[in-house]
Order: structure tokens, then sequence, then C-alpha cells
């Protein structure tokens, strides 16, 4: 693993970040039809069976569902991290699924922001490093003031310096939210973000996360098993074994 965050810049060559690529639209729409997921083997495992949904650009949808129902595969077609077994996802009007594999990174570093359960924040690199990381991989000049303005947004400009290992898992989900909004993406997915919280820092996380929802407009999708994360959320559905059984 590289050491520093000079190393990590050095691995990404211009060319891979042309500076016409495409992107999503302002505020995304997102419409899946007949969405299909199935992991194969002796045994294939099917995690989403034909989903219809659609999301409203700036809503805040609510994703409920117990743990292997397909709520996280959901979130992960959505943010072009896996590609549907059949079906279509379409964000901002672009076909997800028809990106090529280079397109889908760009479109995972520069329209889609993740915030997962364990943080994923890389343990050598500062507080500030870990957020300004997606935009110096574009070659964003302007990656330390905006890494610097969100770290103000989510409170934590006093901890810049840090390492992940100094802060609460509180503050990590804070530094994790800064991070995937440092690209200025219009489509924010959460992933069970207070899993690893306590009650009162999970409550404060939400809290930010819609916050920072109707201050950008971004929209906002969380996966959750709670109820009342889930019920901060605009509208709510629910996903059990692969299927939309609610919403």
């Amino acid at each position: 693993m590289a050491g520093n965050l000079s190393d990590i810049l050095a691995d990404v060559p211009l060319s891979s970040v042309p500076a016409g690529s495409p992107s999503v639209s302002e505020a995304p729409a997102i419409a899946c039809r007949e969405l299909r997921k199935v992991y194969g083997g002796a045994e294939p495992v099917i995690a989403l069976a034909g989903v219809d949904l659609a999301v409203a650009a700036g809503e805040f949808l609510g994703v409920l569902g117990p743990s292997g129902g397909g709520k996280s595969t959901l979130l992960h077609l959505l943010g072009g991290i896996d590609r549907a077994t059949s079906g279509t996802v379409s964000v901002g009007g672009r076909d997800v699924g028809g990106l090529s594999e280079r397109e889908l990174t760009l479109y995972r570093r520069r329209d889609v922001g993740m915030v997962f359960q364990f943080f994923n924040l890389l343990p050598h690199l500062t507080v500030r490093e870990n957020v300004e990381l997606p935009r110096l991989l574009d070659r964003r000049p302007d990656a330390s003031s905006r890494a610097g303005d969100l770290l103000g947004r989510v409170g934590l400009a006093h901890r810049a310096a840090a390492h992940p290992y100094e802060l609460s898992g509180g503050e990590m989900q804070r530094v994790a939210i800064a991070r995937a909004l440092v690209t200025g993406a219009r489509l924010l997915l959460a992933d069970e973000p207070t899993g690893n919280l306590d009650t009162r820092n999970g409550d404060q996380v939400l809290a930010l996360l819609d916050e920072i929802r109707r201050e950008r407009g971004v929209t906002l999708i969380l996966a959750t098993h709670s109820h009342a994360a889930a019920g901060r959320a605009d509208r709510r559905i629910e996903i059990r074994d692969g299927r939309l059984v609610a919403g």
C-alpha cells in the first residue's frame, strides 16, 4: 500500500482523468427497471429480483430491510460499484449499466458520494488528506480549499491534521461525509452509516446528512435496518429477499 498521499497520486496517470468526460445532470433523478442481480456459483444467489424504482431529484429515500435482503446491492448498482445481471439503472438520464469500465471509474469518482458503515478512511493519511483525495485524483487544484470548507461544515476543521485512529467513531463518519461531498457529487449513497455508532452519534450523523442534503440539493439514499433512521427520510421503501415489498 502507498505510504503517503504523494505516492497514491503518483500512481494515477493524468490521461485517466480527462477534463471533458461526461457527468450526471446537476441533480440526478434515478430510474431502475426490472433490476436483477444474481451471484453465480453452484447455488446462485438472487440478490435483487426485478426491482422497479424511481427517485426524484433532491429526494431523501430510506431503504429498509434485513441484512442480506438486497439493500446494499441496490446501492452498489446505483453507485457503479457493481453491474446488474439484467435490467437498467439510469441516473440523471445516463444508463449506468452501459458505461465502460473507464467511464464507471470516473462516474464513481465524480458523480457519486458514498458513506459506508466502516468509514473506509485511509489510516496513513490525515483527515484533510482523506477528504482531499477524491478531488486530487481528478487533478483539481482547489482540493485543499474544498476539503477545508467541508471539514468546517461538518465541525472538524480543528481535526484536519489528525489521523483516523485519533478520532471517535462519530468524527470518522463526519470525515467520510465530507469526503463523499468534496467532488461536488449530486448523488449521496449512505449504506448503514450509523451501524457502528452509538445512538447519540448516530442521530447526529443522520441529522448532518439531511441538513447537507437540503443545503446542497443532493439526492440522498440511505440503506438501513433501522425504522427510526429511515423515518427521517421523505419516503421509505422496503426490500426483502431481493424484492421491493413496500414503498
